[in-house]
């Protein structure tokens, strides 16, 4: 019998009961998570950085915890897997507190939105060393600038990365009556808990959404539905508007639209974007793989490069090994966690991300896990994504509908409290395994957000603009300077000095290695990297 089928015939709270057994609950504190933090590196005055990527800070390409996203000015902050989320928010701090004594004068971007930005080629790529995997990373890269622009590429947010325990899949895997291996059991699960998630993606929008405006020089030549928020028209913005950032104006793709991604299935999941990644497209090949004088513009002319190119809100994931793609990755190893990819930088805190934040973004995944969760359909799928954009763009608006499928429009509202009883539960049960009160806390802090959409980090932002008479950018500033100071009084113990500085220097001659090591082309590279998607 199919696992869905199983798992439809368990309710919500027969889980929620199997899993709160005494026996049970100490499963809860081996629940991993990590962030990767991304933050733009800006002068005094709020202009990108036109300096490359500093050298104590260690390599790009093999530093574990430090690293750059798209732009060569755009920072980001990696922590290990931990089970606590006071470790989880130690090493964040730690991270950025040795990266805001080595960039100098130069400040760390606060907002998801950036700063003024110029035109396209003043915005630096990031470059990774003459190695093809750092070749392939800034080839990558510029492919991105050429078919979205580089604008796109000085965004910053936060990823989420959460897996649960073999033991606690066991336990579900035992209620559930399942046959499936444990692997195959867990890879359906993380699906159907993905599948959830972007039913119900609109509420962590409306709820965490920190970019409802933008400065006027990231939409300059661009088509958009803003307004203008100051009597200059330097800010623009959306009035009930809640992540511009997971718009049209973000790591969002008309040319993506075709995919039609419902995560029913790992298999389904890598044929789409195995295709979309072999399948050549003309306005694609218009650019060309290479220039006239055979440097690379782009990694190849499918609709994606590689399957990063796939900007979703939410992926399955796997550790993918040293040149291996992350669909062969999934493919031969299942999903090992999950990385959610919608949450805007917090610019109210110095970190990014609060820890009352991570408390409700953990019980609103553990309410995904437990739902029962039908599989996606073609319809459902479009009215996910017009959801999204609703939210987006009328998420505080009190006339905003959100459709279901098969049940009559409702409002964020309405759908919030139903959504949030089961939170509320999921949260009791994260407080009983931790001995704590944060997560219903949490909850209930956020609930009032539906009654009170003026609570919401986005209303809050809207007013300081308009009660201060500031530009977006000028109020963006301020906040990261603010948050600057504050993460270079980070106090750092000399053990940990000592330890950050040794990595980066070793993190120097392990990208040195690698390109003493390299004796292949980058040609062959590159055909012997792809040739593992066809092999799929």
């Amino acid at each position: 019998m199919p696992l869905t089928k199983i798992i439809d015939q368990n309710t919500f709270e027969a889980r929620i009961e199997k899993l709160s057994a005494p026996s049970n609950l100490p499963l809860f504190c081996s629940i991993l998570r990590g962030i990767e933090r991304e933050g733009l590196r800006v002068d005094k005055s709020g202009h990108i950085a036109k300096t490359p990527h500093p050298s104590a800070l260690g390599s790009t390409l093999t530093h574990p915890y430090i690293t750059t996203d798209y732009s060569e000015a755009l920072l980001e902050f990696i922590t290990e897997p931990t089970n606590s989320i006071e470790d989880v928010l130690h090493q964040l701090r730690l991270v950025l507190g040795s990266a805001s004594h080595e960039i100098g004068d130069e400040v760390l971007w606060a907002a998801s939105m950036p700063c003024q930005l110029g035109p396209d080629n003043e915005i630096p790529v990031a470059h990774y060393g003459s190695s093809n995997s750092g070749r392939m990373k800034e080839v990558y890269r510029l492919g991105l600038g050429h078919r979205y622009g580089r604008k796109m590429q000085t965004i910053a947010g936060i990823h989420f990365n959460y897996s649960l325990p073999d033991a606690m899949w066991n336990v579900l895997r035992r209620q559930d009556g399942s046959t499936l291996a444990l692997q195959d059991y867990k890879t359906q699960g993380y699906f159907n808990m993905i599948r959830n998630f972007r039913r119900w993606l609109w509420l962590l929008l409306y709820l965490t959404g920190a970019s409802p405006a933008v400065c006027r020089s990231f939409v300059k030549d661009r088509e958009h539905e803003l307004s203008e928020l100051d009597k200059n028209g330097h800010s623009l913005g959306a009035t009930y508007g809640t992540s511009l950032r997971m718009g049209d104006l973000g790591y969002q793709s008309n040319a993506q639209n075709e995919l039609s991604v419902c995560y029913n299935s790992l298999e389904h999941y890598i044929d789409i974007l195995r295709d979309a990644i072999l399948d050549e497209r003309d306005n694609y090949q218009s650019i060309g793989v290479q220039d006239a004088q055979g440097q690379y513009q782009q990694l190849n002319a499918g609709l994606l490069q590689i399957e990063n190119e796939f900007y979703s809100t939410i992926r399955p994931k796997q550790t993918a090994r040293r040149g291996e793609t992350q669909l062969k990755a999934l493919r031969d190893r299942g999903v090992e966690y999950i990385e959610v990819r919608c949450l805007d930088l917090n610019p109210f805190d110095a970190v990014g991300i609060s820890e009352q934040q991570i408390h409700f973004v953990e019980a609103f995944l553990l309410t995904c896990l437990l739902t029962p969760s039908p599989q996606t359909s073609d319809e459902e799928h479009k009215i996910i994504q017009q959801n999204q954009n609703a939210a987006v763009y009328q998420g505080r608006s009190p006339q905003m509908q959100l459709e279901r499928i098969n049940k009559p429009n409702t409002t964020v509202a309405e759908w919030g409290k139903e959504i949030f009883e089961s939170i509320e539960r999921c949260a009791n049960l994260l407080d009983t395994a931790g001995d704590t009160k944060n997560y219903s806390q949490s909850v209930a802090h956020y609930a009032q957000s539906l009654e009170h959409p003026e609570q919401t980090p986005s209303a809050q932002i809207l007013r300081e603009l308009e009660e201060s008479g500031s530009s977006f950018h000028g109020w963006a500033l301020k906040q990261s300077q603010k948050a600057t100071e504050e993460l270079s009084h980070i106090q750092i113990s000399p053990e940990d000095k000592l330890r950050l500085d040794e990595i980066a220097k070793e993190s120097h001659v392990a990208q040195k290695q690698i390109e003493k090591e390299d004796t292949m082309s980058f040609d062959r590279y590159l055909f012997e990297y792809f040739e593992q998607y066809r092999n799929l």
